[in-house]
């Protein structure tokens, strides 16, 4: 007997697709490799950071100025007032001067600043330059001052102004017809006290500190005298010192009262020469002045013939 086979229905041979849907948490995404590069860009940074100040540890002052100069092109000039376009380099060419700020916290036409302490800085220059007028001004006072009063005109002889490294530096001198002191001692004669009061008008109202230096000159004392000229020198520059005090000059300003005996004359070939017998007045500069480069000065040389 045959048993007929029942036929398959196609429809229910198909299989059911399951689509599975999986949601992510927000953490899932940090198990990848994306922090490993940040990590890596940190770490070569910080490893170029202590390079650099490995480095600038190891350099000294002056190189670390001419690195300073490298990559600030523009110090030597300073334009006043630029302007340019909207161009790429703002209508100048690249090695154009500008305006750029010397000082943390001031601005620029450019967002670079020059450090204070490089060399050939314009702010301290100007400063300097500033206080030598201020100082030339007081010697011109002093000059008309004296030139005005017939009680010192004839005393101008005795005044010797110049402009140092230091300062201004008034010296006092004694002569042949003139003596600052009586012989030997710390008496401030009355022509000598007249041309102190005149000095101490003229610079009452600076700002800048004194030194008093006395000087004598080589002539020595006699044998069993307790004074010498060391201490003659310094008890002269403390009598002055006080004269110009009670002439008008702040007592805070005197930073040093010294004697220096025979040991710095005015005239060194003539060591008895009673214009080595000076009180030396000196207005310190509160900026220093800066170092002048040579000049060179060509000239033609015409050979002289013989007549």
């Amino acid at each position: 007997m045959t048993t007929a086979t029942p036929a398959r229905n196609a429809a229910n041979d198909i299989r059911p697709i399951i689509v599975k849907k999986v949601i992510m948490e927000a953490h899932a995404a940090h198990h990848g490799g994306a922090w490993k590069i940040a990590y890596a860009d940190f770490v070569t940074a910080m490893m170029a950071f202590f390079l650099l100040m490995w480095l600038l540890g190891m350099t000294d002052e002056e190189k670390r100025k001419g690195l300073a100069d490298y990559f600030a092109p523009t110090l030597v000039e300073m334009r006043q007032e630029s302007a340019g376009s909207n161009g790429l380099l703002g209508g100048d060419s690249i090695v154009s001067a500008d305006n750029y700020p010397h000082r943390a916290g001031q601005t620029g036409t450019r967002s670079m600043t020059i450090p204070r302490d490089s060399s050939g800085g314009q702010s301290e220059a100007r400063q300097a330059a500033a206080e030598t007028a201020k100082l030339v001004a007081i010697e011109r006072a002093i000059e008309r001052e004296l030139a005005n009063e017939p009680q010192l005109q004839q005393l101008a002889s005795q005044i010797r102004m110049m402009q140092t490294d230091e300062g201004l530096q008034i010296d006092l001198m004694e002569g042949a017809n003139f003596a600052m002191f009586a012989s030997g001692t710390d008496t401030l004669l009355p022509q000598a006290r007249a041309l102190v009061d005149s000095v101490a008008r003229n610079i009452a109202s600076a700002p800048n500190t004194i030194i008093v230096r006395g000087h004598t000159d080589a002539v020595p004392f006699r044998v069993g005298q307790v004074m010498n000229n060391w201490m003659l020198s310094t008890a002269r520059a403390e009598r002055t010192r006080a004269a110009l005090a009670r002439a008008g000059v702040g007592s805070s300003r005197f930073s040093r009262i010294e004697g220096v005996a025979d040991q710095e004359p005015l005239l060194a070939n003539s060591p008895g020469d009673p214009r080595n017998r000076r009180i030396a007045i000196t207005l310190r500069r509160q900026t220093p002045r800066p170092s002048e480069p040579p000049v060179r000065i060509s000239a033609s040389i015409v050979p002289i013939r013989p007549q």
